[in-house]
């Protein structure tokens, strides 16, 4: 929980600190600028993730690597609530993201290290134990510390977030004792020095590259969105070349290989499913700051308009409300033999994606219509549209790709998934970035190609779910 409202609470205001005056106590960047820095932070986290494990498993195990991605993300929040420019931010950012990815992935083991012998269903009481915490994190997060980044400054709502992981850092020590031997170090000695010496030349070589990268900015001048744009290159690279050497490898069944061609469409919908999602934090952070109407409760603000972080809590308070009830029709239609397939699921999830930005296009018609800030109900709406999207796509993700990878891949199958995951969020900061610098003629179109990708692909998918239901159950 105090993870996540850390998380939420830097989101929440991140692409609002980037593009404010440096008068408001912003950094005065350009949209296209912010996004592709929103884009970076958010996407490292999920990358860092695959290090992360790596340390866990090798090195620290996956209790120390909780503590110590805690203590990260405490200080990369501190870094951006101090005072300076764009590199002390930059830093904040990235040591944050590492902290991300050392404890997202490791809590999660950490959690089922508790249920080892237990019953399904006690292990799944856990584990939605677990989710409560992490969509309540979510949800108080804005309100708080977004409140006073708004009312206060910035820097002071990246403290807050900041203080909440130090408080849930040491909520962690002082219970500790209740994990048993839940994620004690998982190699002896001699392995574990082994591994921090393969930890040590990565970094060395990590700092060369970031290194070549500072010089190579210099001297051909490359702009924050081309490095961005770079990056998401690169991640579809790795993940086209990583898929044709696993399907070329003469070691998979045929059975397997179709299993895998599986796990690459939903690589596809993720990618394509959290390039829109993760939109809440840029494009339509930036609608509700100029094009909606938030005078509701704002006698109780100086400025008479409540805050703007305030609507990032919606996606989470509809997760609380509704997974409940999503988690009962999937049990209710599969006792009648009715439950989607997973990749109907999928399209299903893309389908109600495109629907919230058409929501969007609608209200970006009036504004530009009209001149007026339009009501707050168009993004309360686009956000349970896509809710209910992610409440179809994101549960069975995970889910589905350990069931259908080969066991000698299931782990570098999951850091595909996790890659997707990143190029969505990557996708969704420069995209978030170009449409809130576009002028307000060209946003309804803008939303409406956000609508179009999501809906032909969904559409595939459903078209496609037979046949990829056949292949998920061959061999």
């Amino acid at each position: 929980m105090w993870e996540r409202f850390s998380f939420y609470g830097t989101r929440a205001l991140l692409i609002l600190f980037l593009t404010a005056s440096v008068a408001q106590g912003g950094l005065a960047l350009s949209a296209p600028q912010a996004g592709a820095i929103y884009g970076l932070s958010t996407a490292g986290a999920y990358l860092c993730s695959l290090p992360g494990g790596w340390i866990a498993d090798r090195l620290l195990g996956a209790r120390s690597a909780v503590f110590w991605g805690g203590v990260l993300i405490a200080a990369g929040n501190l870094l951006l609530a101090l005072p300076g420019g764009l590199a002390l931010s930059g830093t904040g950012l990235a040591v944050t993201a590492f902290g991300t990815g050392l404890l997202k992935p490791n809590v999660s083991v950490l959690v089922g290290a508790l249920y080892q012998g237990d019953s399904a269903s006690r292990r799944d009481a856990g584990f939605s134990i677990f989710y409560l915490g992490i969509n309540l994190g979510a949800f108080i997060a804005p309100l708080l510390a977004g409140t006073i980044g708004e009312a206060i400054g910035y820097r002071w709502g990246f403290l807050t977030a900041s203080i909440a992981m130090v408080v849930g850092l040491v909520q962690y020590r002082l219970t500790g004792r209740w994990l048993g031997a839940a994620g004690a170090p998982p190699a002896s000695a001699p392995e574990r020095r082994r591994a921090a010496r393969q930890l040590l030349a990565a970094i060395v070589l990590a700092g060369l590259a970031l290194i070549a990268l500072h010089w190579a900015v210099r001297v051909w001048h490359l702009s924050l969105t081309a490095l961005a744009s770079g990056a998401g290159i690169a991640m579809l690279a790795l993940a086209a070349g990583y898929l044709g050497w696993l399907l070329s490898s003469h070691g998979l069944t045929a059975g397997e290989r179709r299993r895998v061609l599986v796990i690459a469409l939903f690589f596809v919908c993720a990618a394509l499913f959290w390039a829109g999602y993760e939109q809440a934090g840029s494009t339509l952070n930036l609608f509700a700051r100029d094009y909606t109407d938030r005078r509701l409760l704002g006698s109780w603000f100086a400025a008479g308009e409540h805050p703007v972080s305030w609507y990032q809590s919606v996606p989470s308070l509809f997760v609380l409300l509704l997974a409940p009830a999503f988690a009962g029709l999937w049990v209710w239609l599969g006792a009648r033999r009715r439950d989607p397939s997973t990749p109907a699921k999928m399209g299903l999830g893309l389908l109600q994606l495109a629907a919230g930005f058409v929501v969007m296009m609608l209200a970006a018609r009036i504004v530009a219509a009209t001149g007026s800030r339009v009501l707050p109900g168009w993004l309360i709406l686009t956000y349970l549209l896509h809710t209910t999207g992610e409440l179809c796509l994101s549960p069975i993700g995970l889910s589905s790709v350990t069931q259908l990878s080969p066991a000698r891949y299931v782990g570098q199958l999951m850091g595909l998934w996790f890659l997707g995951t990143a190029i969505g969020d990557l996708a969704a900061g420069l995209i978030g970035g170009e449409v809130g610098g576009a002028n307000l003629a060209q946003m309804p179109r803008e939303f409406l190609w956000m609508a179009v990708i999501p809906a032909a692909a969904g559409l595939g998918m459903l078209l496609f779910a037979r046949r990829a239901h056949a292949w998920m159950r061959d061999g």
